[in-house]
């Protein structure tokens, strides 16, 4: 694989992750919804088992965050090393001869 395609895969990896990360930030405020909704209700096994889920799609959550933060900086260092901008400036003229 060369640089530049590298360094596109691990862009379109920042882009998923970004994307599951507002996935998990909307199951969230869903359960939250339905916590909120069940204090009307009081269904007992609702009461029981929601808070377990909401911490553990939290947890993934910051897991997510973290895995996001660590790949986006790697990414950025990637390109900054391998001087990508100026190997998409590159393969752009390529492509206009061609």
């Amino acid at each position: 694989m060369n640089t530049l395609a590298k360094f596109e895969l691990m862009e379109k990896i920042v882009r998923e992750l970004v994307d599951l990360q507002h996935s998990q930030q909307a199951i969230i405020q869903k359960i939250g919804k339905i916590e909120v909704d069940n204090i009307e209700l009081g269904d007992k096994k609702l009461d029981k088992d929601l808070p377990d889920m909401h911490q553990r799609v939290a947890d993934n959550l910051d897991t997510i965050v973290s895995i996001l933060a660590y790949f986006e900086d790697k990414t950025n260092t990637f390109g900054d090393k391998n001087n990508v901008e100026a190997l998409k400036d590159q393969q752009t003229i390529d492509n206009a001869g061609q």
